[in-house]
């Protein structure tokens, strides 16, 4: 017998099955609202291009620079530099869990660089949770703007996967590494 998607979340909810890793489900559509039509705003006051991002799958990461977790950006960079023909990461450092990352923009780009040698994209400090949640963080837990899902991260450095043609396709949570081999499979595949 087929359960409806909706149900084994339900389901999966009531009972505290909580795994690391949210697909898509398979069921054909795009999402309600384009990813490509929210700004974005690079830790330097500019713009981000999202012409660099499209035909490309993007990874965004939820980051902070003082958290058990901050060592993702060494794998995260060099995530970067492997996949860079086919993947765009885009980090967005919150204060949202721990208070992790109290640090001004300036002081965040250079404890990067200096720490990570991070030269992917990295956007201006946001709220990811609360009344004040950036749009990107409206999108990739609104199912009504991508489509399925509504988990949003629990700690720094949670992880979603969009697919070339802007559809959010797999959450990962903190423990998810980036060379996961989880995380790698679906980076390279079609």
């Amino acid at each position: 017998m087929k359960f409806p998607y909706s149900f084994i979340m339900f389901f999966s909810s009531c009972f505290g099955i909580n795994s690391e890793l949210k697909s898509k489900p398979t069921i054909s559509g795009t999402a309600p609202v384009s990813i490509y039509s929210i700004p974005l705003t690079l830790l330097d006051g500019k713009a981000f291009d999202w012409s660099l991002a499209k035909g490309k799958k993007i990874l965004i990461v939820n980051t902070a620079s003082a958290c058990g977790y901050t060592p993702q950006y060494e794998d995260l960079q060099k995530l970067h530099e492997k996949y860079s023909d086919r993947l765009v990461i885009l980090g967005f450092p919150c204060n949202d869990f721990g208070s992790q990352e109290q640090g001004s923009a300036q002081e965040i780009q250079l404890f990067c660089q200096k720490n990570y040698g991070v030269t992917f994209s990295m956007m201006e400090k946001v709220t990811i949770k609360g009344t004040s949640i950036h749009p990107m963080y409206q999108w990739l837990t609104d199912p009504k703007k991508n489509g399925w899902n509504s988990e949003s991260p629990s700690w720094n450095f949670g992880k979603y996967l969009i697919s070339e043609s802007g559809e959010l396709i797999k959450f990962y949570g903190s423990g998810i590494k980036p060379f996961d081999s989880k995380l790698i499979s679906a980076i390279e595949s079609k």
